[in-house]
């Protein structure tokens, strides 16, 4: 089952069924807003899926074409959203760039920050940054979105609670990061508003790919309409189950909270990066600086994943960098 939302003005908009080709919607019947079927899952999953089947057996009379330019985030705000740094690769090469020679401490459990979850931008909105001196840099993530998760519900039972799945541009500001980090408080600016895919999508849409609690496929990315690195999701050093137990431990989650993986990332360098502050590790690494800049005013980011047979999954995040006005 692939979901969406459409603007109508609303905090929360319009939740709609979009077809497994991404072509065709129709306004959900069973519920009004994602954020509402959420909250009533266990007894609105049926109907939802009953409604699905409809769109994609051509038995509906008022079908409508989908246009991800139209669409809002999935979830247009979340109660909250927990983001993860779980790809190894990733934190070896930053901490390897920015600490050459030290040892990488073991944390012995994922790194996890909480984001900004009030207001998450459409699929195809342009990202609104005040000076290209703060550094904007895109990051391209998998998340789950999950329903009421009691607190202490541990890796084995977390998996019942992921009820959906979506891309992120987890768009940083790496200007702010360092101060951030040093005095051991935030993300606050360095973090503002991310990016979430056109659909989101049941786990069962995944097929095969969804496994061990991770999405096995590429994540391709491309800035200025140039390839920049497509990574396989599957290599979290931490699955989102474990993830969800980390992050439950203290605390229940409330339906609808996003869980993000943090940047993708593999050992492969022929993979390319999911973000240019990856990239600017690596040639930091190899050439002793980096010759990557960070993104400019009228770049443009593309972040999408494609199924087993070329079928892109959630729909392209393709976002513009504008300056504030």
């Amino acid at each position: 089952m692939k979901l969406a939302t459409l603007r109508d003005g609303s905090r929360d908009g319009t939740l709609v069924l979009v077809s497994r080709d991404l072509t065709r919607a129709r306004r959900a019947r069973a519920a009004t807003t994602l954020l509402g079927a959420l909250e009533r899952w266990g007894d609105l999953e049926d109907a939802l899926r009953a409604e699905h089947t409809e769109l994609e057996e051509g038995r509906l009379s008022d079908p409508f074409p989908f246009d991800p330019r139209q669409a809002a985030a999935p979830l247009p705000r979340a109660p909250a959203f927990l983001d993860g740094s779980v790809y190894a690769n990733h934190g070896q090469l930053m901490a390897q760039a920015l600490h050459p020679g030290q040892e990488i401490p073991e944390t012995g459990s994922p790194l996890v920050y909480q984001g900004m979850s009030d207001a998450f931008l459409g699929p195809c909105d342009d990202v609104v940054c005040a000076d290209e001196a703060e550094a904007i840099d895109f990051e391209g993530e998998v998340a789950v979105i999950v329903d009421d998760v009691p607190m202490r519900t541990n890796a084995a039972g977390a998996s019942a609670h992921v009820k959906l799945v979506a891309l992120v541009n987890d768009l940083s500001l790496r200007a702010y990061v360092a101060r951030e980090l040093s005095v051991g408080f935030g993300f606050v600016q360095a973090k503002p508003t991310s990016s979430l895919s056109p659909v989101a999508v049941t786990p069962d849409e995944l097929g095969d790919a969804w496994r061990g609690g991770c999405v096995h496929l590429p994540l391709r990315v491309e800035w200025n309409g140039e390839w920049f690195g497509h990574p396989n999701a599957g290599a979290m050093a931490y699955d989102f189950t474990q993830l969800i137990e980390h992050v439950a431990h203290t605390r229940r989650l409330s339906a609808g909270t996003i869980v993000g993986s943090g940047t993708v990332s593999n050992v492969d360098r022929s993979a390319g990066s999911a973000c240019i502050s990856e990239r600017r590790a690596i040639e930091t690494i190899e050439h002793g600086t980096p010759r990557t800049g960070f993104m400019r005013f009228g770049d443009r980011v593309r972040i999408e994943m494609l199924d087993a047979d070329g079928r892109s999954v959630f729909g392209a995040i393709d976002q513009r960098i504008v300056p504030l006005t």
